[in-house]
């Protein structure tokens, strides 16, 4: 045998056994990601809104469509706030402006009107390349901040918004936690741990976060008994409680509420934001429910708008609002568009932030070019104002009588009690249930409120979130539903609880 041939007999020989080796040894290392060794900080996030209800939710619709019996043929989801998914029609207007951008062919298209060409020849001289498939600035495009600064300046009777202080984002949640992230303090264990102050019940994005982060939540409690409104003398309790655990350095406020309903009063704004100035606070304005107001004598009020009317001894405090596409009239939530607006950060710490944004290299354009639509939609005089018109007041009609509805069946439910759905999408009613149905939960190893709610979803189709996963005072029970399925199915969906709820406290009494 020639020297080479013995050599590659040799080494093909002892290659295997060595192969063998390294599988051995890689199969008892195991996965480098287990259980153990996951970041502990993901594992303590809780999403309430597509937990393991909705997981449930999705398999009996499984179940359906394989023929298996249930006491119901559909599942009505009311547990999130995705307008689309429930039937809501698309605005024209916003639609032809994105198809327009994404599909420039369609500008030869003699049907679809000249100010929505107009719009979205604007929105692509604006982009690099003319085209929405290139990136953008870090902050987004430039000529769609400055209409939503003018958008802004607008909703606020004149006062001035300067586009340096818009980032785009992809939709308000990715906003809200950029400027959280900027919150955060160097690894520190309590009480150097960054603080953040939440409304409970509060949406669910904030407590995830804020575990993300390994940061500490600041409970503090609206109260049901005066419609979820918000009293000074219980932020003061909690952050005074707070301060031997964390350092506190910001104030959420969810305005109109989730998952309350409620709107602010201008009087309850202007406490809030004394009470930041007084504990030395960044104010978090989650305004994404804006538009969605329904109740008589309620209206909308920016924070920046009262912050500003305060007057000189307000106006140095640092404040993020927070706006998306995903609801409102609108609710495009699949388009992941959204914006904030941060005034009077430090010069320093906005540079900083422009960069932290910059690693992400720029929001979905997609969804920067539907939110300059929403800003700069069609005025008086335009082609295609009296359909935008149309439309949009029938969607907000619609959320206004679904809103009275849900209030007063609900309302009308013996053990259900419900504050007005003033704003928003949603309702927060209470359950009380009797002492056999609350034995019977915890024998089921559940808290009543998600044994109630499972029970729903198995019985009657409808999958709602346990208040639970909001938060709620101890002792109190509770449920969060959206109010966008449409009238005629909000209205067999209510009729549906009402009859699965006196059969549930029938069958435990």
């Amino acid at each position: 045998m020639s020297y080479r041939l013995a050599q590659k007999s040799l080494v093909s020989v002892l290659s295997k056994p060595l192969k063998m080796t390294q599988c051995n040894v890689q199969a008892k290392r195991g996965k480098v990601l287990t259980m153990e060794s996951l970041n502990p900080h993901i594992k303590n996030m809780e999403y309430a809104v597509r937990g393991p209800i909705v997981l449930r939710a999705g398999a009996i619709e499984k179940e359906l469509e394989t023929g298996v019996k249930k006491p119901f043929t559909k599942v009505i989801r009311a547990n999130i706030g995705d307008a689309h998914a429930m039937g809501q029609h698309p605005i024209t207007f916003l639609r032809q402006v994105v198809a327009l951008c994404t599909y420039p062919e369609l500008f030869k298209d003699a049907g679809i009107p000249e100010d929505a060409k107009h719009r979205a020849r604007l929105i692509l001289d604006g982009c690099k390349g003319s085209s929405l498939g290139a990136y953008s600035d870090s902050a987004g495009i430039e000529l769609i901040r400055k209409d939503i600064s003018k958008y802004i300046s607008e909703r606020d009777g004149g006062i001035p918004s300067h586009y340096d202080n818009i980032f785009l984002s992809s939709g308000a949640s990715d906003a809200i936690k950029f400027v959280l992230k900027m919150m955060m303090k160097p690894e520190s264990s309590n009480p150097d741990r960054a603080g953040v102050m939440i409304p409970i019940p509060q949406y669910p994005l904030y407590s995830a976060t804020i575990a993300e982060y390994d940061a500490h939540p600041i409970e503090y409690y609206l109260n049901e008994d005066k419609g979820w409104g918000l009293d000074v003398s219980e932020l003061k309790r909690s952050v005074g409680a707070a301060r031997e655990h964390c350092d506190p350095r910001a104030i959420v406020v969810i305005n109109p509420g989730n998952p309350t309903g409620q709107v602010l009063t201008r009087d309850n704004i202007e406490d809030i934001i004394k009470f930041a100035q007084e504990e030395h606070l960044f104010i978090l304005a989650d305004e994404v429910y804006q538009h969605n107001v329904y109740a008589d004598g309620s209206a909308f009020h920016s924070f920046k708008k009262v912050l500003t009317e305060l007057g000189p001894d307000y106006a140095g405090m640092e404040l993020a609002s927070f706006m998306s596409c995903s609801k409102g009239y609108m609710g495009e939530c699949g388009y992941r568009g959204g914006f904030t607006e941060v005034i009077n950060m430090d010069a320093d710490v906005k540079a900083q932030l422009v960069k932290f944004t910059s690693a992400k290299l720029c929001p979905t354009v997609t969804g920067q070019a539907i939110m300059d639509a929403i800003v700069s939609h069609p005025k008086p005089g335009d082609i295609s104002y009296d359909l935008y018109i149309k439309e949009r007041s029938q969607v907000l009609g619609d959320l206004a009588k679904k809103a009275r509805m849900t209030t007063e069946v609900l309302n009308s439910i013996d053990g259900i009690t419900c504050n007005e759905v003033m704003g928003a999408m949603y309702a927060f009613p209470q359950l009380h249930l009797p002492e056999k149905v609350i034995a019977a939960a915890k024998a089921a190893g559940q808290t009543p409120d998600v044994f109630w709610c499972f029970n729903l979803l198995e019985e009657a189709g409808i999958c709602v979130v346990p208040g639970s996963g909001f938060g709620q005072k101890e002792g109190t029970y509770h449920f969060r539903m959206t109010i966008l399925p449409s009238v005629e199915l909000l209205q067999e969906m209510l009729d549906k609880m009402k009859d699965f709820h006196a059969q549930l406290v029938a069958k435990y009494s």
